[in-house]
């Protein structure tokens, strides 16, 4: 059986109270992870989750397909960083995200976010603001008439009439109550219980969501005179790693780190006020909370702030102000992802409003005009509109290219294979494959492969010892920099110069020898320190066992699965060396005196990160599981291996990384109302009520959130059902794509309607335009 992953980078856009769409959408991400796993499992889910289940299954039985569906990176900005928080959390956890639908139906509502202070204590508080308020609420052309549908103009009024009366000059909503709100809703999802997690153990989850620093701190730039500037940086991104854990209920972060990041990303300009830490230390002592990784965290997202003694001082707000989609986080946390099977990376897009038609009316003489844009509106635009609508044309460029470089290396590696091939059998002899590959045999095949190799790229191998020369020493200074983020750099270039002076001081001024091939100092310092060699070329032999890169059907798919378990296993002991928490404590000093003292950096490395039992190791485990192969396995992995020196030379110079990544192109996919048309063509402006009032609306009308969290639920399982059929090398039939998305609506619906949560009209009139579209 084929096997594919379906990888999902999600990026959640703000959308202000469109985050109740979103969290629908994000709600059927989480479904079809659940389906995916019980599926790989055998577990049976009731629901739409069991729809996904059973669609899953057909695709296995007709496509002779296994897919495995993980979403593991995630990112937001704003509202869509509140959800990109939750889903991570409810991924890695295992947890529910129910509780989460109730906190954005019950408590997104301004008479639950209003601060106390801020609400008129009775009927006439503020009666000199009453008459503004009318004028402001009623006059022609008003903002609620412009933007409000007319069944709601009347709840938008009194509620905005009690913001305008409550407080004036201040934040209307309690960032507090707010911050709570969060908190309980965490707290809700841990004390549920879990269920599995939905991503292979030892998988990598990411989560990022962007946050504006209002006052900013110092950040260092290079520039060639003067040297060094310092600029104030105003963004500060929250970022969180995690490895999938074998049982559930472990927390991705702590749970006042997590709140702090969906505060902050979410805190609009005007509306709430600036997060600060006291405000979170607050909810933490109420709570009975110890935040015990609390210097860490802070540490590692503003190290500026804590070198400087101005923690206390930080104020963060909105981080759409400045980055509304952070498509450059997800690709950066593609770096250094490695694939066991056939892997179909998708980034996929989260975009309530793609619409981008200017209001328009008709004027005196029929002639259809654009509105001039008012003081409210101009205000509302500059704070919310544009910084949202910006088009993300450099990130996807950014992204389309990096397809390509991935497209273009595996061509070369694939143009390069016969030849390696050819010349790794003439250099050992065809009766080579007959022996037995022992520990010893290996090592000693393995050094005379790589001198071969540098033997036969004469006067090339210069430029690709010196491109690895530099990308260990980055790497190294990297690591250095992670260990002492009190060094406050703009990069590791300092360090990473400063170690090169140190081998040039000590006599390394060159890295090959007059006869070729590298000068014995240049090999003991690969030997020492090369630890991207080693992942590089276990992460081709994995690639060389995935079906997508040569398909051979005398190699059973048992074997390629075995072997591929055994050659990450073995990756595993060298991807724990590539990370600052192996080096320990004792490096944080050293790394601090980096600049001064670069020598005693080199020498700990040396000592700490790579010690040699580890290769021994890895070598015993390689002639393992070599010896167990079949003979046809066997030899395909050995040519790999032994040849890996030869790719090396070629491609390292064109990759100038220490690892292969992913090794795949990336797609790019929406979700959008205007992407599923199925049940509504009219995109946007036909399903969403959330859009008005300025993306306000659905914070007025408890009945817009049950609308647009439902369409949110929708038009997600459409466009899941979408993704599972693009990847596909056949087409699927039409009219069974749209059997499968008819049960999944109804299957929605049937589970709104039993948990009593939503206008049970709303969903009959849903459910019977399903039937009649559908039929």
């Amino acid at each position: 059986m084929r096997q594919k992953e379906l990888r999902l980078a999600l990026v959640c856009y703000g959308g202000v109270s469109l985050a109740v769409y979103m969290h629908g959408v994000t709600k059927e991400i989480w479904h079809l992870a659940r389906a995916s796993r019980a599926h790989l499992d055998g577990e049976e889910l009731d629901g739409v989750a069991a729809v996904y289940r059973a669609f899953l299954a057909q695709i296995e039985n007709e496509h002779s397909l296994r897919l495995r569906v993980l979403p593991d990176i995630l990112t937001g900005a704003s509202a869509g960083g509140i959800n990109a928080v939750f889903l991570a959390q409810a991924l890695y956890s295992g947890c529910s995200l129910e509780p989460v639908t109730d906190l954005w139906l019950k408590n997104a509502d301004v008479t639950e976010l209003t601060s106390v202070e801020a609400r008129p204590g009775w009927r006439f508080a503020k009666f000199w603001a009453q008459p503004f308020a009318d004028w402001f609420l009623r006059r022609g052309g008003n903002a609620v008439d412009e933007t409000v549908s007319p069944e709601t103009r009347s709840e938008v009024r009194d509620k905005v009439s009690s913001l305008v009366r409550g407080r004036w000059f201040g934040p209307p909503f309690s960032g507090e109550r707010f911050s709570e709100m969060l908190f309980e809703a965490l707290q809700s999802m841990a004390h549920a219980q879990p269920g599995p997690v939905l991503l292979p153990p030892g998988h990598p989850v990411d989560l990022l969501v962007t946050a504006t620093d209002f006052r900013g701190h110092a950040e260092t730039l290079r520039l060639n005179s003067p040297s060094q500037v310092q600029e104030t940086e105003h963004r500060m991104p929250i970022s969180f790693k995690g490895k999938a854990q074998a049982e559930s209920g472990h927390q991705l972060a702590d749970s006042l780190e997590l709140v702090l990041a969906a505060r902050a990303t979410a805190s609009f300009p005007g509306a709430f006020p600036p997060v600060v830490l006291d405000e979170i230390d607050r909810i933490g002592a109420a709570e009975g909370h110890h935040w015990a990784t609390r210097g860490q965290f802070l540490s590692r997202i503003m190290p500026v702030h804590v070198s400087e003694g101005t923690v206390d001082d930080v104020a963060l707000i909105d981080g759409a102000v400045l980055v509304n989609a952070p498509f450059g986080a997800a690709l950066e946390a593609m770096k250094g992802r490695t694939s066991q099977r056939e892997v179909d990376r998708r980034f996929v897009y989260i975009e309530p409003r793609p619409d981008r038609a200017p209001v328009t009316r008709q004027n005196e003489d029929g002639e259809t005009a654009t509105d001039p844009l008012g003081w409210f509106g101009t205000i509302f635009g500059a704070l919310s509109t544009i910084p949202r609508e910006q088009p993300i044309r450099d990130d996807l460029e950014r992204i389309e290219k990096q397809s390509r470089d991935a497209q273009r290396l595996r061509q070369i590696v694939m143009g390069l294979r016969p030849e390696i091939d050819r010349a790794v059998e003439k250099l050992f002899g065809l009766t080579f494959f007959l022996d037995s590959p022992t520990p010893k045999r290996l090592s000693s095949w393995r050094a005379k492969a790589q001198q071969a190799a540098s033997e036969r790229a004469d006067y090339t191998f210069g430029a690709y010892a010196e491109t690895k020369f530099s990308v260990i020493l980055d790497r190294l200074a990297e690591l250095t920099c992670k260990a002492a983020p009190n060094l406050v750099m703009a990069d590791a270039a300092r360090v990473s110069n400063s170690l090169r002076q140190e081998f040039v001081s000590g006599g390394m001024t060159r890295l090959c020898g007059e006869s070729g091939g590298a000068t014995p100092q240049a090999i003991g310092f690969f030997r020492s320190h090369d630890v991207g060699f080693r992942i590089r070329r276990l992460q081709l032999l994995a690639r060389r066992l995935s079906r997508d890169w040569e398909i051979d059907p005398e190699i059973p798919d048992d074997a390629l699965d075995i072997a591929r378990s055994k050659i990450y296993h073995i990756l595993s002991l060298y991807e724990g060396l590539d990370d600052v928490t192996h080096l320990g404590e004792g490096f944080v000093p050293i790394a601090e005196a980096a600049m001064e003292n670069p020598n005693a950096v080199l020498d700990y490395f040396a000592r700490k990160r790579m010690p040699p039992r580890i290769d021994s190791e890895a070598e015993d485990l390689l002639a393992q599981a070599l010896s167990e192969m079949p003979r046809n396995l066997r030899r395909r992995m050995l040519l790999t291996y032994l040849g890996f020196p030869f790719y090396d030379v070629a491609t390292l110079p064109l990759l100038q990384s220490e690892r292969l990544d992913e090794y795949n192109p990336v797609k790019i996919d929406r979700i959008s109302p205007d992407d599923a048309r199925s049940i509504r063509e009219g995109g946007t402006q036909d399903t969403l009520r959330g859009t008005e009032f300025y993306n306000f609306g659905a914070f007025f009308s408890r009945s817009y959130r049950e609308n647009d969290y439902l369409w949110g639920r929708l038009h997600g399982a459409e466009r899941m059902m979408d993704l599972i059929v693009s990847t596909l090398d056949t087409p699927m039939a039409s009219d069974a794509v749209r059997a499968v998305k008819r049960s999944a609506f109804l299957a929605i619906l049937d589970e709104e309607a039993k948990s009593k949560r939503c206008d049970n009209a709303l969903i009959e009139q849903l459910r019977s335009e399903v039937i009649e579209r559908l039929a």
